[in-house]
């Protein structure tokens, strides 16, 4: 079975990344020492909890078998188990991008691919 991770980034930010190849990370990233990646069931708290009201995100997904060694399962909010990635993000295995448009009292609406149904 395919396991995915996804990264929400400002689209600025992946633009830039796509022309050097690779993403090194945010600043909480940096400063973390790993880049946070989210799964499909913690994306939702994810996007509510740190980019509530931003615009002209990007979220990008990522098959976790393509990511490599340098993928670790790690528990996070509440014990759940996160992916952090412990090298820059390589652009070139993106799976799939959409542009996030936040939704005010909505909240961020995921594509349809990623809701829960």
């Amino acid at each position: 079975m395919r396991v995915f991770a996804y990264k929400v980034l400002p689209q600025s930010d992946w633009n830039a990344a796509c022309a050097e190849g690779r993403f090194a990370g945010s600043p909480v990233d940096l400063l973390d020492g790993y880049i946070h990646l989210s799964t499909r069931e913690t994306l939702p708290e994810t996007l509510r909890k740190y980019f509530a009201g931003q615009t002209d995100l990007c979220l990008i997904e990522f098959d976790t078998a393509e990511l490599g060694d340098s993928l670790r399962w790690e528990p996070a909010r509440g014990g759940q188990l996160f992916p952090h990635l412990y090298t820059p993000l390589r652009t070139d295995l993106a799976r799939r991008a959409w542009l996030l448009r936040w939704g005010g009292d909505a909240g961020f609406a995921l594509p349809e691919a990623l809701r829960a149904g």
